[in-house]
């Protein structure tokens, strides 16, 4: 099969976790016989850096002209530090998304059986912990109406929904759960916000249409708690944009380090691929960061976009391997010499090639 990729390594650690995902995914195409076509373009801080624009015209159009997109991380210091800053690297990602349609981010919490200890909570709380988050991601207060007034002292963020917005994140999100276990969790905070209202009352409306799955409403507080507590209990959640970003990465230390999960944001077309941890700029160019979620990202890749999903098992069965064998980079390792972003790349690629 010849698969077109756009390779949006983005900044911080990006290039490093793109890289091993490169190799690995090289490894994949030879072996099952596939052709892939690697198309790079800047986005983020490095965009800015080159032409004044986190996601320039010449990125959109080759992810546009792609079948799926691999991104790596964005964000650098100088901006977060620069709140006078008049455009940031965070304003791509956020322009990429809405440009490609890219509406519902999948986030699958999971745990490692050979790392559960590595978990910042109890073992008995979280063994068994297998849920997806869907997050609705083109719409809510990062996209409303937003500014300044009197003088600069007040400042305002809007979140609005629509109906249609809602609903479709929601069929997916029934779908999903469909082919799970038929649990479904609405979060919002329905007591307070009226777009939490219209959230709950769309989905409502819904639930005659799928009548095997199970339907919660939960409010957002609720689920943070419960997310500590007895992350096992839930499946898949439903969520709007600014409560997903939060609960999402509070799941994702679960599993022991937020270098470990992938995701997968889709719309109507191209689907972007991406690891859910951030550019982590104190790392850059040391050697020291977790390629895994990205690598696992690129399996998701396989197997959403391209019905692969051997290629895609197998990436997850060698990532599996690694961990056991205790071939981790320093976030994760129990031993003094951890291995380096490199070597956990070169060993996956070793792994792939000579599995049967």
């Amino acid at each position: 099969m010849k698969l077109k990729i756009a390779v949006l390594a983005g900044d911080g650690i990006g290039p490093e976790v793109i890289r091993e995902t490169l190799k690995v995914s090289n490894a994949i195409a030879e072996k099952f016989n596939h052709e892939i076509s690697w198309n790079h373009a800047l986005t983020g801080a490095a965009a800015i850096d080159k032409y004044g624009d986190p996601y320039p015209p010449n990125t959109h159009k080759t992810c546009i002209n792609s079948d799926a997109v691999l991104f790596g991380a964005i964000g650098l210091p100088k901006f977060d530090n620069d709140p006078s800053a008049k455009i940031r690297p965070e304003e791509g990602l956020l322009r990429m998304r809405k440009k490609l349609g890219l509406y519902a981010n999948v986030r699958p919490t999971f745990t490692f059986p050979s790392l559960i200890d590595n978990s910042p909570l109890k073992r008995d709380r979280i063994k068994g912990t297998d849920l997806v988050f869907l997050r609705e991601l083109t719409g809510g207060i990062y996209f409303g109406e937003k500014g300044r007034k009197e003088n600069g002292n007040v400042a305002f963020d809007t979140c609005i929904y629509s109906r249609n917005e809602i609903t479709r994140l929601a069929k997916m999100g029934f779908e999903i759960a469909m082919k799970r276990s038929n649990k479904l969790c609405c979060v919002d905070k329905a007591n307070v916000m009226e777009s939490s209202r219209l959230w709950r009352e769309t989905v409502q409306s819904l639930e005659k249409n799928y009548p095997k799955v199970n339907v919660s409403y939960e409010l957002v507080d609720a689920v943070a708690m419960r997310l500590i507590q007895w992350p096992n209990s839930y499946d898949v959640l439903i969520t709007e944009n600014l409560f997903g970003d939060i609960l999402t990465d509070e799941a994702s230390v679960i599993s022991g380090s937020m270098g470990l999960m992938p995701s997968a944001s889709i719309g109507d077309g191209i689907a972007l691929y991406e690891p859910i941890h951030g550019s982590f700029p104190q790392a850059t160019n040391k050697n020291i960061a977790n390629p895994i979620a990205t690598i696992l990202s690129a399996a998701m890749m396989f197997e959403m976009s391209f019905s692969l999903k051997e290629e895609s098992d197998l990436i997850r069965k060698a990532v599996n391997i690694s961990l056991e064998k205790g071939i981790v980079t320093e976030d994760i390792s129990s031993i003094r010499k951890p291995f380096k972003t490199s070597e956990v790349g070169d060993f996956l690629v070793n792994q792939i090639l000579i599995s049967n």
